[in-house]
Parts: C-alpha cells; structure tokens; sequence
C-alpha cells in the first residue's frame, strides 16, 4: 500500500460515464486522506431514488437543476474528491463552481473503452437505446471541449492499472503544489 500523500484542496473528476471517475476517485481519496462523493449517488441517497428514475420522472431537466445544488454543497466542502456526473458540464454555473473551489481532472477515455465500461449497466438512462455507440461519440463531441475548458489537469484512462493512473495523478498533483508533498 503507498504510504498516503498530504495535498490540500478538492479534486473534482469530470469525464464521460464510464471514464472511470468512481473508480479513480475512490483510490485518489484513500490515497490523499480524503472524503469520497460521487454525485450521481448524493442525489441518490438524497432523493430516495436512482438517477434513472429521476430522469423518468422527472426528466432530465430538472435532473441537472438536482445536480447543480449538489455539486455547489459538495464542492464548498474542504478536502475532497469528487465524482461528477458526466454531464455536469452541460451548466455553466457547474464549470465555475468546479473550476472555483478546487483542481478539475478531466478523466478520458477511448469509445471503445467507454462502451465495454458501460454497455450492461442499466442504471445509464441516456445509453438505453439502439445504438449506445452511436450516442457515446456524440456526447463524447459535445462535451469533450466542456471538459478540456475546466480541466487543471488530463488523464487517459484507457486501458489503465488504477493504481498506476492514481500513483501518475498524485505525481502530477504534486508538480502543481510542490510545497505540499510527504
């Protein structure tokens, strides 16, 4: 186990569904000693409900109006990491709140890898449809330059060992804050 890593302020991943930021965000909180949210389940554990039901019922409108007063409550918090969801970008109130209270990593990650990640979970509202390819490619074209705009720092995690992109993270982390390190 590496020893953890002392860096102040909040990490906030943003990135396509299936780009890893559950993932990649856990191991970076346990390795930096701090506090895991992922947005998509605070909304979750707040409403009762899951995000598809949401966006059925409510549609997903008011679904993102959900998710901008959670990320602004999240984002105030001190030493944290946070998952986004992958369309949090969409708002631009959200971009300034992310780029605002913390470093922004843009998790990236090939189609290809994206669809394997995501193709059997049913809990992907927008990928329930015929062609989840076909979707994936236009929201990876619509938000990607959202992405790079707020983006501190880029990671590919295709095909990536957890642990080595959060080790390479960390690293980079470091390079930004260098008075911070171990």
């Amino acid at each position: 186990m590496p020893a953890m890593e002392k860096l102040a302020g909040n990490f906030f991943l943003v990135g396509l569904m299936g780009a890893g930021k559950t993932t990649v965000g856990r191991a970076l909180a346990r390795r930096t000693g701090k506090t895991f949210y992922d947005s998509d389940q605070e909304i979750e554990a707040r409403t009762g409900v899951r995000v598809a039901t949401i966006f059925d019922i409510e549609g997903e409108l008011r679904f993102r109006n959900r998710e901008a007063c959670v990320i602004l409550d999240l984002a105030r918090q001190q030493d944290i990491v946070l998952a986004t969801g992958g369309g949090a970008v969409l708002r631009e109130e959200n971009r300034q709140v992310l780029a605002r209270y913390g470093t922004v990593i843009y998790l990236r990650a090939a189609i290809d890898d994206l669809l394997a990640r995501t193709q059997h979970d049913k809990n992907r509202p927008l990928l329930q449809i015929a062609d989840p390819r076909a979707k994936l490619e236009t929201l990876f074209n619509e938000r990607d330059p959202l992405y790079r705009e707020i983006a501190d720092i880029i990671v590919d995690t295709t095909q990536q060992n957890v642990n080595l992109l959060v080790a390479r993270l960390v690293d980079q982390l470091q390079a930004r804050h260098p008075s911070q390190g171990s």
